[in-house]
């Protein structure tokens, strides 16, 4: 299991190897996202808390990535964080994500992305609960349900 130790262990460049790896080009992605996917995704950008149903539904089933269709959690731990975003405890795999430590915006945080393409999914956090005490505070449009 996870914990912040290792998140920023992680987030020092020692991130585990990806079990596959998808390139594309700028204008393949762009062909294959919406444009507020790609701006998320490709150019690390924010959707705007609550502009999303994903944050309220708590079904069973799991979740990749909308670029290239990784497995990254399932929806057994996910949980109502109350920031406008969906949140998870834990990825479904350790090496799932990738994690770069991210000093914008005045404070130090960690950069989430897909370890297989490398999508920009969001920020994990030290604030999240038991066990893991992590919260992977995603852009839901980084996200597509991949069973039910």
């Amino acid at each position: 299991m996870l914990n912040w130790k290792t998140i920023i262990n992680y987030s020092s460049k020692n991130n585990p190897e990806p079990d596959r790896i998808v390139e594309k080009t700028e204008a393949e992605w762009r062909k294959q996202l919406t444009e507020e996917e790609f701006y998320v995704t490709r150019k690390h950008g924010t959707e705007r808390p609550f502009s999303s149903e994903m944050c309220g539904l708590f079904e069973p089933g799991e979740y990749g990535c909308v670029c290239c269709g990784t497995l990254l959690f399932d929806a057994n731990e996910k949980f109502d964080s109350g920031t406008g975003w969906p949140s998870f405890t834990q990825p479904v795999k350790e090496n799932a994500i990738e994690y770069i430590k991210d000093e914008s915006f005045g404070m130090i945080r960690v950069e989430t992305l897909c370890n297989t393409c490398k999508a920009h999914l969001g920020h994990v956090f030290p604030d999240g609960p038991a066990p893991t005490g992590l919260r992977y505070c995603m852009n839901a449009v980084a996200l597509k349900k991949v069973k039910a």
